[in-house]
Formats: structure tokens, sequence, C-alpha cells
């Protein structure tokens, strides 16, 4: 894809599978990575896995939740390799239960990581990117943002709310060159699903279930993500800001 190669690119939730996925990706068309994470092994081990590879990463931890933290990253990783081009606001979490069984603390921790998270590190940005007139921002939302999702809540609530503010900030700085767009995964392999599901025989049959409902047949792997993510922080997309696309093997189609 045209326009990644040499971008200082940071990514947060870089050292889980999907957001590994998305930085090994950008890694390979040539751009210089800060792989962010709350859990700093995790972020090394993706950092390892793109130097083993001849590219270039830098691991730094992280929580998003914390506004003085992610400029103080934002700031060191700038100082160290140059501004931020394109940021990806990956990271998330969730905890599966249904809406009345659960807590304001619950409530609290679901929405400081996958609302205010995306909502901090854009601010961090943000303001760079539109002085020097370019920049692409692209989040991680989900179709649990989109059509909702059983005992997923809040989480559903935040991902929604990031897909709005993904179209308003994009209207607020169409004009200074700078985009954003949203990347909405449907039921994917990751830890949290296999989690969720379990390995037992009612774990089978939810997943079976999932399976059955997605129209190619199979969840989604993390490797399937990163090519619309790289996409819309290209060249190739630089006349599409403020737009969600699924990522989903046709579970949810939208006209």
């Amino acid at each position: 894809m045209r326009g990644l190669d040499g971008k200082n690119v940071i990514v947060t939730g870089g050292g889980g599978a999907i957001g590994g996925a998305i930085c090994r990706r950008f890694a390979g068309y040539g751009a210089r990575v800060g792989v962010l994470d709350k859990n700093l092994d995790g972020a090394q081990r993706i950092v390892g896995e793109i130097r083993g590879s001849g590219g270039r990463a830098e691991a730094m931890a992280v929580d998003i939740a914390d506004h003085a933290a992610v400029k103080k990253a934002v700031t060191a990783f700038e100082t160290d390799v140059g501004p931020t081009d394109i940021l990806i606001n990956n990271a998330g979490w969730d905890r599966f239960a249904n809406f009345i069984d659960t807590t304001p603390e619950l409530w609290d921790q679901l929405i400081a990581i996958n609302l205010r998270g995306p909502l901090n590190m854009t601010h961090a940005v943000l303001r760079g990117m539109v002085d020097r007139g370019y920049g692409r921002v692209v989040n991680i939302a989900s179709d649990a943002g989109r059509v909702g999702s059983s005992q997923e809540a809040v989480y559903s609530a935040c991902k929604g709310g990031i897909i709005a503010f993904t179209k308003t900030v994009a209207r607020e700085v169409a004009r200074k060159g700078v985009t954003l767009n949203a990347v909405c995964p449907g039921p994917t392999d990751t830890p949290l699903l296999a989690a969720v599901a379990g390995a037992d025989e009612r774990g089978q049959r939810v997943r079976a279930a999932l399976i059955n409902a997605i129209p190619m047949k199979r969840v989604g792997q993390p490797e399937d993500i990163p090519g619309a993510v790289c996409f819309l922080a290209s060249d190739d997309a630089s006349f599409i800001t403020g737009q969600t696309i699924s990522v989903s093997g046709g579970l949810t189609m939208h006209g």
C-alpha cells in the first residue's frame, strides 16, 4: 500500500493478538511502530518479532485510561522517533455479563479502557497532526457498537461511542489533511473469545453457533484485521474519512 514506508505509527494494545498482527503488518510495510500496551512483556515480545524480521519498533508500557501517562508516552515516542503520522486505537477489554448483573465499578473500567482511552490517545496526537497538515487515525471499534451484542451492553455502548466520535472528529479536521475512520471486527479468535467460550461442551456449542451465524462459516483470525487498518492509514485511502468498515465475514451487512 502506498505511503506507509517510513511513517511513524502508534498502536495501542499492540502486545495483544489483534494489536500484534497490526504492528507486524505496519512494520512489514516499512513503518516505524510504537507498540504501546499496559502489559510491557507483551509489547516487548511483538517488538522482538518485528526486529527479528528486520523491522523497526519500540515498546512502551502505558495505561491509556490515564491522560497524563498517555501524554508522557506520546512525548517520549515522538522525541525518540519523530512526529506521529498514524494512530491506531486498538486497545480494548470486556467482561461478558448480562447488564443487570454488572456493577458501576465494572462500567467505569470498561468506559476507561474502551472509550476514554482512545479519547486520551487522540487528544495527545491530533493537534500535532493538524498543525503539520497530515495524519491518519484508525479506531478499532466493534460490530457490537453497530448492532449490539448480548452480555456486552457497556462495551457495545463504548464502541458505539467510538464510531460516533470518529465521525465527529473526522468532520472537524477534514480540511486539515487528517482522516479518521473506524474498523469493526466481528467475532475474532483471540484469548478473550476463548475465555468466554471456554473449552467445555458449552463452549464448543457457543463457538459452533457463532460460526453458523457468520456467512463465511468461520470466526475471524487476528491476521484478518490489519489489511483494512493499513489501507485506511495509507495514501490509497486519502479521500476516505468518517467511515466505518466491518471485518466480520459478512455477519453484519450494512447498505
